[in-house]
């Protein structure tokens, strides 16, 4: 699956960066919150995504962002971010991804995420494992807070949620070494599973945001979870990193540390 699933996010890539590069109009507007953005670009790429697996697949359902749920009945879903971190994208910042997942009965099996502006391919299939640009990638083996590069993002403040991420990061960051922000979860966690950074957490995104990041770290040898450790993200928020530096991370969300 891999092969195809690279092809498909490469032809993504191509029509993003025409919009990334001015060579296309990108016109943007705001979702039902003025600081959640979407573009032409987003939706373009999203069709580029779907016509090219339906290409092939024909019967398998979708599950987009900007498209929603197709309707369709099937053992298999392609779980489709087509540009996350579009406030980077529209700012002309390289941090942002394409990201497309493959389930099979609501667990996902392959992934690709794929950022054109910085010319990194990673993907992952369940029995093959984790690569970035072909080739294998393993998370880092920083077991110590004091020594951790980590991201973490605020999806929380932009929807409104008044139990959000501020109280978590204030606690966080004095213990750790470096905190980065750069606004795309599935980059982030292939960041993650690369060894670029230590840990990453975030509450309030959805699936198509980490279901093919989620997966390439747990190829790459981390360990993907809640905020209190379980299987429930993202509903739950996400959590990430190797598994003895998330067993670091956890004891700052439970309830007594707020």
């Amino acid at each position: 699956m891999i092969p195809f699933l690279e092809s498909v996010v490469k032809r993504a890539g191509a029509e993003a960066m025409a919009y990334f590069n001015h060579s296309r109009e990108n016109a943007v507007t705001s979702k039902k919150n003025r600081n959640d953005l979407v573009s032409a670009a987003d939706k373009a790429v999203e069709k580029v995504i779907i016509g090219a697996i339906r290409e092939r697949y024909p019967e398998d359902a979708f599950f987009g962002e900007e498209s929603g749920r197709s309707g369709t009945v099937s053992e298999y879903c392609w779980v489709i971010d087509p540009i996350d971190g579009t406030q980077s994208f529209v700012k002309n910042h390289p941090f942002f991804s394409i990201s497309v997942a493959l389930q099979k009965n609501g667990r996902t099996i392959a992934g690709s995420v794929y950022a054109p502006a910085l010319g990194l391919l990673f993907s992952g299939e369940t029995g093959r494992g984790a690569f970035e640009n072909g080739i294998p990638i393993r998370v880092s083996d920083c077991r110590c807070l004091s020594e951790a590069a980590c991201s973490t993002g605020f999806a929380c403040i932009r929807a409104g949620l008044k139990k959000n991420n501020l109280a978590y990061f204030n606690a966080i960051v004095p213990e750790i070494r470096d905190i980065k922000r750069c606004g795309s979860a599935a980059l982030d966690l292939c960041f993650v599973a690369s060894g670029r950074y230590d840990a990453y957490w975030e509450l309030c995104l959805q699936e198509y945001d980490i279901a093919a990041g989620a997966l390439i770290c747990s190829l790459a040898g981390g360990r993907v979870c809640d905020l209190e450790g379980g299987a429930n993200y993202p509903e739950k928020g996400i959590l990430c990193g190797n598994p003895a530096l998330v067993r670091c991370f956890l004891p700052f969300f439970q309830e007594k540390s707020r």
